[in-house]
């Protein structure tokens, strides 16, 4: 998967694709690889990297959503869970069972969340990653050998799924483009081209040259997530918007606050919310808040109640009170929540995702969730192959093999993320020994890796590597930011890019990464102190 090939045959403006996607998150990535595994051609661009926004952002977990069977929704819950059951066949290198345990403080609260789980478990039925029972106090201490004793009567455990969303959007991309489709990254969408009052296609602006350029199609999906009314206003300026934003926040803190291999799971927390401390990475990730009324903007900050709502409930489960120095990093995340009513011309309106289709023929798909990703994108492409006159063919992805698909769990445990891959990169490391160093004391990434980000998997900047083709930023901010010198030189090394290109990438990327810190760890010098290492 490589930028400039891609980039050159989508500027040379010779073809009609069948499908041209606007979006590089889960339901652009989704649709890309829908549409060119039933043979249509296919180009999608991204304007900043793949996963930038929400689908880097999430929880980790891949569920059928336990808070629809509260609500009684159960097709919508055996529906996710189905779809749990296809992203762990066909991404096992990335997707796994993870333990869960909900412990108990109340006598009801055994037997009622029992049943719960037992109906969860039983709606997935041949999908099932495991048997829901209760645990008696020993138990539950036994699987979270943290968690608050004081009143502890029991606990619940049951299974669901965890995955790494920022990996599995990358290895979606590589399929993508192993199924024929052309993708782009730092490439905008700047205005729709219309022919008759239909949508043709797209002008489309490289983000790092500048040059602009038409990129025609025969239907066109707007899959940008959040932004998605941002893009609808070039097809009718001054339309009512689709989505209302919420922001999800999430602590990540160091894993000896909860060891073990279960998540801790809280069904409701005082917001109504459920409430997650999640093993990931070897760390804790403990989340997530539910704030309305949010902005769409590509860099969301978590406010100071929503972290300080995740401590306080993360002290109240938790034996042993973490505090703001123990803190690695915050990140928040907005969800494209679907306004009820004004969705105008809707193919599609479910509570899990949307599909809109306005006048001109342009395909909006919005809403949904990373566990429902295929088939979102599934249900877009059958209504675009409707809209764009395409010959309606059956989606193969249920049964697909997403890139680095293996059963293999040896080699480096932080290589087993890139699956298949994992034996090619540990070659590379080979060839370069000089560069089989870590890119920052604390945490496992090699500087070797930095070469593949940038030669296979259309790593352009710092903040690729370090926030989603690495999960650096998530893991450790402060860390990063050490590490974001040796990064930017390696890249510079493979894309040509000069000094200049180098300390303007080590400031961008400091400057990034203390949003991603409590304002009580941000010193002040933290910027200027990354400094800038000689070759290697």
């Amino acid at each position: 998967m490589q930028r400039d090939p891609a980039l050159a045959r989508l500027r040379a403006g010779a073809e009609i694709f069948d499908v041209l996607i606007v979006g590089g998150g889960a339901s652009g990535l989704g649709a890309a690889v829908d549409a060119a595994a039933r043979c249509h051609s296919v180009a999608l661009i991204e304007r900043d990297d793949f996963a930038k926004g929400t689908s880097s952002r999430s929880t980790k977990l891949v569920h059928g959503g336990v808070r629809y069977l509260k609500q009684g929704d159960i097709s919508l819950v055996m529906s996710a869970l189905r779809e749990r059951g296809h992203m762990r066949k066909n991404a096992p290198h990335l997707v796994h069972d993870l333990e869960f345990v909900i412990p108990n403080y109340a006598w009801w609260e055994g037997p009622y969340y029992a049943l719960g789980m037992m109906v969860y478990e039983r709606l997935a039925g041949k999908w099932s990653f495991g048997r829901s029972r209760k645990l008696s106090k020993a138990q539950t201490v036994e699987h979270l050998p943290t968690v608050e004793t004081q009143g502890l009567t029991g606990g619940v455990l049951y299974h669901d799924g965890q995955f790494d969303d920022a990996r599995l959007a990358i290895n979606l991309a590589q399929t993508a483009v192993e199924q024929g489709a052309v993708l782009a990254n730092y490439c905008a969408c700047v205005g729709l081209r219309k022919e008759g009052g239909v949508i043709a296609g797209v002008l489309a602006r490289d983000l790092e040259s500048g040059a602009e350029f038409e990129i025609r199609a025969r239907v066109v999906i707007n899959a940008t997530g959040v932004f998605v009314d941002e893009l609808r206003q070039f097809d009718v300026p001054g339309g009512a918007p689709l989505v209302a934003v919420s922001q999800g926040v999430h602590v990540v803190l160091p894993r000896h606050f909860l060891p073990g291999k279960s998540a801790l799971m809280v069904p409701k927390t005082s917001d109504g919310r459920v409430l997650f401390a999640i093993p990931w990475h070897d760390h804790l990730v403990v989340g997530t808040t539910d704030t309305p009324g949010m902005a769409a903007v590509e860099e969301p900050r978590a406010l100071t109640t929503e972290v300080d709502f995740i401590m306080e409930h993360a002290r109240r489960y938790l034996a042993r009170d973490p505090s703001e120095s123990d803190v690695r990093s915050v990140f928040a995340g907005l969800r494209p929540l679907v306004k009820r009513g004004g969705a105008g011309h809707t193919a599609a309106l479910s509570r899990d995702h949307t599909i809109v289709i306005s006048p001109s023929k342009l395909v909006t798909l919005t809403g949904g969730k990373w566990t429902t990703y295929r088939k979102m994108a599934e249900d877009v492409i059958n209504q675009a192959e409707k809209v764009g006159s395409l010959t309606p063919k059956a989606s193969p992805t249920a049964n697909l093999p997403i890139h680095g698909a293996t059963e293999s769990t040896s080699g480096a445990a932080h290589l087993r993320v890139y699956g298949s891959d994992a034996p090619e990169m540990a070659e590379l490391a080979q060839r370069h020994p000089s560069l089989d160093a870590p890119l920052v004391v604390g945490l496992p990434m090699r500087q070797s890796e930095v070469l593949w980000h940038a030669r296979y998997e259309m790593a352009r900047t710092v903040e690729d590597v370090l926030a989603r083709r690495t999960r650096a930023l998530l893991l450790d901010a402060r860390a990063s930011i050490a590490a974001a010198p040796t990064v930017a030189r390696l890249l510079a090394g493979e894309l040509g890019r000069d000094e200049q290109w180098i300390a303007a990438q080590v400031a961008a990327y400091a400057t990034l990464a203390r949003g991603y810190l409590l304002p009580s760890a941000v010193q002040p010098g933290l910027v200027a102190a990354a400094q800038i290492p000689a070759h290697s």
